[in-house]
C-alpha cells in the first residue's frame, strides 16, 4: 500500500496531496534530559509532555535540563511547531503530535520526538497538527516505523508521509473548525469521566471502609496496633501475613498454561483476554505455577498495588511471587483488602529499595506485614456488600464507558474528515 493510497482519494479539486518535505522542515532531536556545568539551561518538551498533551504551554511543568548553543539552535520550538513522538514499544503510539502553542527562548525540543516546522505562507502548524492527527496521516507514519520489540520512525519518513493540503485560507478555517468541536466533544468525555470517577471512589471508599471497620458502625472497637489501620472491631484479629499464607514455589516443566499479568488496575487477568504487543519470552519453561484463588504479587510493582488473587490455574512471570492461603483469610476478601488504598500504602512501607520507583516486595517482608481477619462469616457478608454496589452500579459504568468510546471515535473521524475535504466548507462556518 503506498502512502498516496491512504489519502481520501477524492481531495476536492482545489486540494493537493503532498510530501511533508515539500511543505515543511523537520528534524530529529538527541537532547537528553541530563545537565552539564559547561551547558545552557533549557526547558525541554519531552515524550511524556507530547504523549499526554495536544498542546504545549509555558505553564506546564517541563523538566529543566542542559544544552549546548548548538542544540538550542538546532532543536528550538517556536510557536506552531508540531512534536511528534518517534519511538516507542507500539506502533500505536509513534506519530502522536502536539502543538506548540507558546514558545520561549528556553524551549527545545527532547530526545525520542521529531518536530515538524511549516513553511509560511504554505502550510498551517494548526492545521498540520490536526493532519498528523488524521488516520490515514497517522497510519502512514505507523506503517513506516521499524523494529521488532521497539519501534523507531525514520527521519525519511517523516518527510516522505503525504498529507492532504487545501489552500492556506481554507486549512485555517479546517482548524478553527475542529479546535472548535473537539472542545465540545472533550467536554462531553470530560463530564462522562468525572461520573466514573466518582463512581470508583465511592466503590474504593466502601471498600476502604469495610475491609478495615466491617459493616457494623456501631460494633464495639479495639485499637489494631497499626498506623495504617487503627481501630478495629473488638472480635477481629490481627495476623502475620507468615501465619496466612506460605509460599508456592512450583515450576513449569513445559510453560503451555494460561499465561497470566498482575496490574495496579486489574489484579491478576489472563494475559490473553489484554491487548499488549511488549515482548514475550521465547519459552516459559520455568515459570512459576499458580492455582486459583493464590495470591500473587508483582514484585516490582506491588507498592502500586500490583497484586491480587488468580481467578484460575496458569502460571507467571518467574519474577513475580506466588502465595497459597492457609485458610484464615478467603480470597474474595483478600482481593478486595488488595484495592484498599490503606493496605496498599502499608505494602509500600514493606517494599524495599534505594529508589521509591525501584521498590520490590520480597517473601521476608511481605510475611511482616498485618492483617485484618475477619471471622468468615463476616468476611463473606462484606464481600457480598461489595457485590450488592458492583451491581447496582455495573449498568451505568459501561453505559458511560461506552459512551466515552463512542465519543472518542467520533473525535478522531471528524478530524479525519474534515483534514480530507468531506466535510464541506459552509459546514464549518455555519
Amino acid at each position: 500500500m503506498t502512502s498516496s493510497m491512504l489519502l481520501c482519494s477524492t481531495l476536492p479539486v482545489s486540494w493537493k496531496s503532498v510530501p511533508l518535505k515539500s511543505v515543511a522542515t523537520y528534524e530529529v532531536s538527541n537532547v537528553d534530559k541530563h545537565a552539564h556545568d559547561d551547558e545552557l539551561a533549557v526547558r525541554l518538551c519531552n515524550y511524556t509532555d507530547v504523549y499526554k498533551n495536544e498542546r504545549i504551554t509555558l505553564d506546564m511543568e517541563l523538566m529543566w535540563a542542559t544544552a549546548t548553543e548548538n542544540e538550542i539552535s538546532k532543536f528550538h520550538l517556536e510557536e506552531e511547531d508540531v512534536v511528534i513522538t518517534k519511538d516507542s514499544e507500539e506502533w500505536s503510539d509513534i506519530a502522536v503530535p502536539a502543538l506548540i502553542s507558546e514558545t520561549a527562548d528556553d524551549l527545545v525540543c527532547g530526545y525520542h520526538l521529531a518536530f515538524i516546522r511549516s513553511k509560511p505562507g504554505v502550510l498551517s502548524g494548526r492545521y498540520l497538527f490536526r493532519a498528523i492527527q488524521s488516520r490515514p496521516v497517522a497510519l502512514q507514519l505507523e506503517l513506516a516505523s521499524t523494529g521488532v520489540t521497539r519501534c523507531g520512525l525514520p527521519k525519511g519518513a517523516i518527510g516522505a508521509a503525504k498529507i492532504p493540503l487545501p489552500p492556506l485560507p481554507n486549512q485555517l478555517k479546517i482548524a478553527d473548525f475542529l479546535d472548535s468541536e473537539t472542545a465540545r466533544i472533550d467536554s462531553l468525555v470530560e463530564a462522562k469521566e468525572s461520573m466514573l470517577d466518582l463512581i470508583g471512589q465511592k466503590r474504593s471508599a466502601l471498600i476502604n471502609n469495610l475491609v478495615t471497620r466491617g459493616l457494623n458502625p456501631e460494633a464495639p472497637i479495639k485499637s489494631s496496633g497499626l498506623d495504617w489501620l487503627r481501630d478495629i472491631p473488638q472480635h477481629w484479629e490481627i495476623e502475620r501475613a507468615k501465619n496466612l499464607f506460605s509460599v508456592r514455589d512450583e515450576r513449569s516443566k513445559e510453560g503451555d498454561e494460561e499465561l497470566l499479568s498482575v496490574s495496579h488496575i486489574t489484579g491478576v487477568t489472563s494475559r490473553a483476554s489484554k491487548e499488549v504487543n511488549m515482548f514475550l519470552a521465547e519459552s516459559m519453561t520455568g515459570y512459576k505455577k499458580c492455582q486459583k484463588d493464590d495470591f500473587v504479587t508483582n514484585t516490582l510493582w506491588a507498592w502500586m498495588g500490583a497484586m491480587g488473587i488468580s481467578p484460575l490455574d496458569g502460571i507467571v512471570s518467574p519474577d513475580y511471587h506466588v502465595y497459597e492461603s492457609k485458610g484464615k483469610i478467603l480470597p474474595e476478601f483478600m482481593e478486595l483488602l488488595c484495592r484498599s488504598k490503606p493496605f496498599v500504602a502499608e505494602v509500600t512501607r514493606w517494599s524495599k529499595g534505594v529508589w521509591s520507583s525501584r521498590l520490590r516486595l520480597y517473601p521476608e517482608n511481605f510475611f511482616e506485614i498485618r492483617f485484618p481477619v475477619p471471622p468468615h462469616e463476616e468476611q463473606e457478608a462484606i464481600v457480598a456488600e461489595v457485590a450488592v454496589f458492583r451491581d447496582k452500579t455495573t449498568k451505568l459504568t459501561e453505559a458511560l464507558i461506552d459512551s466515552i468510546r463512542l465519543l472518542k471515535e467520533r473525535r478522531s473521524a471528524l478530524i479525519t474528515a474534515a483534514v480530507n475535504g468531506e466535510i464541506p466548507l459552509e459546514e464549518m462556518v455555519a
